[in-house]
């Protein structure tokens, strides 16, 4: 599940292949006061139209599920399982003054930190629940159920309620390094708030089985495994092969993060590094972005251009794009925390005023965001060998350019472009392998179904490399002095 849209994918494991997928759009509801909300039964409906798409043979093939879903969304559900209001969104920004309500009631953003390695940012799910207990009273006097995104699709196929710790530490309610719910921020919240919330699995386990309900509607068989699941960054880190010490995944999606796989804990809130569980049993130190391809998308619009020739005017500039830096904050922004940002388009003369110089400046300015994640990344210590891209973005040769010289490290990209998908499919292989007795490591398992392009490797260019340190001089320049016009 994307912000955009439902994609189900049926992996032959055996074979190692997508054998056959099926994408159906979601809406999206946007108002001027930040909210990004969705509706539940938009998510049911989209899983109809998907399953429906296959062959009942194909249906009937299908061994185990897995889901990847969105972080940070609230799906609140009351007693009979049915939604209490709208899904509030990783990138709704309408909860940045209950963020300030709970910090303050916390002691500070190091109290914060210390409880949920993770600063109360608007876009994760706590503010979003003390939200809706201010806004929406009667809708939270009967919230029975607390879901995240995924969550709720595990549900809809196994009606069981549970959750597992990677995307439970992307809720601000989590404390990843004992794997436990926050007592203390709970009762910030709202005194019977710990009691609501699901019970934690390990990644390896199952969610529940498929329901007999759930397979007459979806026409796939009942009682086989649904797996954990996890948010799209976790499942992501699977899909690319990121699970041991080193590597760094880099998604170019509506967001941009920027994660990678440590065996012990690790964060620095107040740089942009939240402090997650992966969904393999380790940690997922990572970077997001609000604005990633949001920009690039903008412009496009803007200019009536396609993705080619987007692309092509970009490429005829040169690194740093003559000058133009743009601040991508379409959607305000979390990395650096500036729920009230704005975008801009600066350093403009009539020398370089041109459509291929914002274009390349747009497409430069989310590379930038993820720039800032590398450098914190290095600070704690994490030794980067090599980046492997995915999302929409990492697509583009032009961007991938871009990424290896102004990261300095090699780029690769997956075989599979579907890399949450393809996670999901490994854990739920995972789980289905451990559910028939046999040891096998997640590790294993993604050195076996995980492949890179090997004409997809893209290597760091020392000139373009020197030319990028000092146009990201230039960008951080820019923000530095617009940032107190959006605090």
């Amino acid at each position: 599940m994307g912000t955009q849209s439902i994609k189900v994918a049926l992996y032959d494991w055996k074979h190692k292949k997508i054998a056959d997928a099926v994408q159906r759009p979601l809406e999206l509801i946007a108002e001027q006061d930040g909210t990004r909300e969705q509706r539940a039964q938009w998510y049911g409906e989209a899983l109809d139209q998907c399953f429906a798409g296959f062959s009942a043979q194909e249906r009937g093939a299908i061994q185990a599920i897995g889901i990847s879903g969105h972080q940070h969304g609230l799906v609140p559900l009351d007693a009979a399982g049915e939604p209490l209001y709208n899904v509030k969104l990783w990138n709704d920004t309408s909860t940045a003054e209950e963020c300030g309500i709970i910090t303050r009631a916390a002691g500070g953003d190091d109290a914060v930190i210390a409880e949920t390695r993770n600063l109360m940012l608007p876009g994760f799910t706590a503010p979003k629940i003390l939200w809706l207990k201010r806004h929406k009273p009667e809708a939270f006097a009967k919230l029975r159920y607390i879901m995240l995104p995924h969550d709720y699709l595990n549900y809809l196929l196994t009606n069981a309620y549970r959750t597992e710790a990677g995307d439970a530490s992307g809720t601000a309610l989590f404390n990843g390094a004992v794997r436990a719910w926050s007592k203390p921020i709970c009762r910030i919240i709202d005194e019977n708030l710990f009691q609501l919330l699901p019970p934690v699995i390990n990644a390896h386990e199952p969610n529940g089985l498929v329901t007999k309900q759930a397979a007459a509607r979806f026409g796939i068989p009942p009682d086989i495994p649904v797996s954990a699941g996890g948010g799209d960054n976790m499942m992501g880190a699977i899909g690319t092969g990121a699970v041991e010490d080193g590597f760094l995944t880099m998604s170019l999606g509506t967001s941009g993060t920027l994660y990678g796989y440590s065996d012990t804990p690790l964060a620095d809130p107040k740089h942009g590094i939240s402090g997650f569980n992966s969904s393999t049993g380790g940690y997922l130190p990572l970077l997001c972005t609000m604005n990633c391809t949001v920009a690039s998308e903008q412009f496009r619009a803007l200019f009536a251009m396609s993705v080619q020739d987007f692309d092509q005017a970009a490429g005829s500039v040169p690194p740093g794009a003559n000058g133009v830096v743009t601040l991508p904050f379409f959607n305000g922004e979390r990395t650096p925390n500036l729920p009230a940002g704005r975008a801009a388009v600066l350093g403009l003369t009539a020398a370089n005023a041109s459509r291929a110089a914002i274009a390349r400046s747009a497409l430069e300015s989310a590379i930038f965001g993820m720039r800032s994640g590398l450098d914190a990344f290095t600070a704690l210590g994490f030794k980067a060998r090599e980046i492997r891209v995915t999302g929409g973005g990492g697509k583009s040769p032009v961007w991938r350019r871009m990424a290896a010289d102004i990261m300095n490290l090699p780029i690769k990209r997956p075989e599979n472009d579907e890399s949450a998908a393809m996670g999901a499919a490994i854990q739920a292989l995972w789980c289905l392998l451990k559910r028939e007795g046999r040891a096998v490591s997640i590790g294993e398992l993604c050195a076996e179904h995980v492949s890179l392009r090997s004409d997809a490797c893209v290597m760091p260019d020392p000139d373009n490399v020197r030319a990028y340190q000092k146009a990201y001089g230039e960008y951080l320049k820019y923000l530095n002095a617009l940032t107190p016009l959006y605090q």
